[in-house]
């Protein structure tokens, strides 16, 4: 019976699942497709001196995975909270409400995973292809479809799918319906000890690597400079919300400043709804934080060792990470778009009260740009704090190499996703009807 009214739920609210399928499609693709391509480049002992990189970049891809599937997943089951509520206040215990929240995150995995296997081997072919294009692999990278890259793809479309969700229904049935319905935005509870606990251990485990980045031997040291950067990032993420407070409050004072009425109304909601702000920078911070990572260790390895790419060759990096990058950059738009169309019921009442469609543009604008811009500012720092670490290690000087224009680059598709779509999730609010249903 839950199964039923999950496939129902799914299949009658599919805009409302769409992010969290594409999130677990693409991870699944990644995941298995870069299994292919390492698995096909072991069989070759021609090509063991790429097979560092291809790790790496599959390691990459699996975490940006597992990170994205399981933030998407615990922002929609959290979204739905009033749902929930409803649904306890009509007589549903809570365990009926977390099996719904699991048997619907199911449906979704097991669809999305099934999809995301049959793309995995037309992607791993083009990742081959580009990296025999670039000179990564000039006789080419076999694609194995074998069985364990299929199974590690489905563990991370499955397993993490169902972890995320059964620790987000944890969360949304252990609120009373009264209490989720109270109409007050403000959070009572900025950061739950369970996850203030976990995000402290994550940062003290990012800084413990950040210190032996220096100290292992050259080969593991940028590994172990990535396995820094992300631990630093899921500590950062769990305990963003208290950092986004303050940092919302000082960027948004300035958009205050610039624009008073927008900018105002945006601070004000960075300001009250922190953790929903720590949604959409996540993305954009982990963006920032791997693509800077693996992108700028490898410039600084060639600076160090005097080589210098040239031609295809110099495409080698940003095509290895690109896939993971393309996939952080999507989950930008859909966490903002998600973040953003949870207000569609405040902008009505703005408009209500007099505020004009072209002032809420502006608020709307100004709060995807505040938190594009937080997300950014921890990103790098964290790159930076991994990359001098691994500069050290390969000069022995706090150094590292850097491209301003590639990193301009990224901070500007980041910022153009979320303001794509936080515009068009509101777009109806700001400018449709003030009744809901029509």
């Amino acid at each position: 019976m839950t199964v039923v009214l999950a496939w129902n739920n799914v299949r009658t609210n599919r805009m409302g699942f769409a992010a969290s399928f594409a999130a677990v499609l693409l991870a699944v693709m990644l995941v298995g497709g870069s299994g292919m391509v390492v698995a096909g480049a072991g069989a070759r002992d021609e090509l063991n001196g790429v097979m560092g990189l291809l790790v790496l970049s599959a390691a990459v891809s699996g975490f940006v995975s597992v990170f994205v599937v399981a933030g998407m997943l615990s922002l929609h089951v959290l979204r739905q909270r009033r749902t929930w509520a409803l649904l306890r206040s009509i007589g549903m215990t809570p365990r009926q409400v977390s099996r719904l929240i699991t048997a619907e995150a199911l449906v979704v995995a097991v669809l999305a995973s099934a999809a995301g296997c049959v793309l995995a081997v037309p992607y791993a072919t083009a990742m081959a292809a580009f990296m025999r294009m670039t000179g990564l692999a000039p006789t080419g990278v076999p694609v194995k479809v074998t069985m364990g890259p299929f199974i590690l793809a489905l563990v991370v479309g499955l397993a993490v799918t169902l972890l995320a969700a059964r620790a987000a229904a944890r969360k949304a049935v252990g609120v009373g319906p009264l209490e989720v319905l109270r109409e007050s935005a403000a959070q009572r509870r900025l950061l739950p000890w369970p996850r203030a606990v976990s995000g402290g251990v994550a940062l003290a485990g990012g800084f413990v690597l950040l210190f032996l980045v220096p100290q292992v031997n050259a080969t593991a040291a940028v590994p172990t400079g990535l396995g820094a950067t992300m631990a630093l990032c899921v500590g950062a993420s769990a305990l963003g919300p208290v950092a986004l407070r303050g940092m919302g409050w000082l960027l948004g004072a300035a958009a205050a400043r610039l624009d008073p009425g927008a900018g105002m109304l945006a601070r004000s909601s960075l300001v009250t709804q922190p953790r929903r702000a720590m949604a959409a920078a996540s993305p954009v911070m982990l963006t920032v934080a791997l693509a800077c990572t693996f992108l700028f260790a490898v410039a600084t390895t060639d600076a160090a060792t005097g080589v210098t790419r040239t031609g295809p060759s110099a495409w080698a990096a940003p095509m290895l990470v690109g896939s993971a990058v393309a996939y952080t950059v999507i989950s930008v738009l859909n966490a903002t778009a998600m973040t953003m169309a949870e207000r569609t019921e405040e902008i009505r009442l703005l408009r209500t009260l007099g505020t004009k469609p072209q002032q809420l543009t502006r608020m709307v604008c100004w709060e995807t740009l505040t938190v594009t811009c937080a997300g950014t500012l921890l990103g790098t720092g964290i790159a930076a704090a991994s990359l001098t670490a691994l500069g050290k290690a390969a000069t022995g000087q706090p150094w590292f190499a850097y491209s301003v224009p590639q990193y301009a680059g990224l901070v500007l598709v980041c910022a153009m996703s979320g303001l794509a779509g936080a515009l068009a999730s509101t777009r109806k609010a700001r400018h449709g009807s003030l009744r809901p249903d029509d």
